[in-house]
């Protein structure tokens, strides 16, 4: 894995790389640092970076994240309130006039979420923007003077999951 689909800080930022993979190139981007949401903003928890690029970086990224991962669930653990979530969501959205954007981190990077909406309760409009997709149009860039064999490593750490790509 190590020195196998390498892919440089300045061209995963060019591909628009997100999370792990992006990470990985040593692209600061977690969007829970960069821009807290929730409670992000009351934990402490380090944004893994590596330097190498590769598939193994991808790896040493995602191993490391799950340490930071089990770090903010013991943080919050106690503070979880008690009663049946349902209760507490409505389950009737209204949606504003106008348009919206947000982001957010999930595991395989940045998940932005569009919507148009004419006040009603049904959007005019929606778009998804899944961390899969912007990853995966590096892969021809990464794959480059790499044996076929190799391919499966390559797509294996950017941990692709197709379904969700073809949005």
């Amino acid at each position: 894995m190590k020195g196998i689909g390498a892919i440089s800080k300045a061209d995963a930022i060019s591909y628009g790389c997100t999370g792990p993979t992006a990470r990985a190139s040593g692209v600061s981007c977690d969007i829970r640092k960069l821009y807290p949401y929730e409670v992000y903003g009351d934990v402490t928890f380090d944004e893994v970076l590596e330097t190498s690029g590769d598939c193994f970086g991808r790896y040493l990224v995602r191993l490391k994240e799950m340490r930071q991962s089990l770090s903010i669930v013991e943080q919050l653990i106690d503070n979880i309130p008690e009663g049946e979530f349902q209760a507490k969501t409505k389950a009737v959205l209204k949606l504003p006039k106008g348009e919206f954007y947000s982001r957010i981190e999930t595991a395989r990077g940045e998940f932005g979420v569009y919507i148009v909406s004419e006040g009603g309760m049904t959007p005019y409009r929606i778009k998804f923007r899944s961390p899969g997709f912007s990853n995966l149009s590096a892969l021809d860039h990464m794959a480059r003077g790499h044996k076929i064999g190799d391919l499966v490593a390559i797509m294996g750490s950017l941990d692709l999951v197709i379904p969700d790509i073809d949005r």
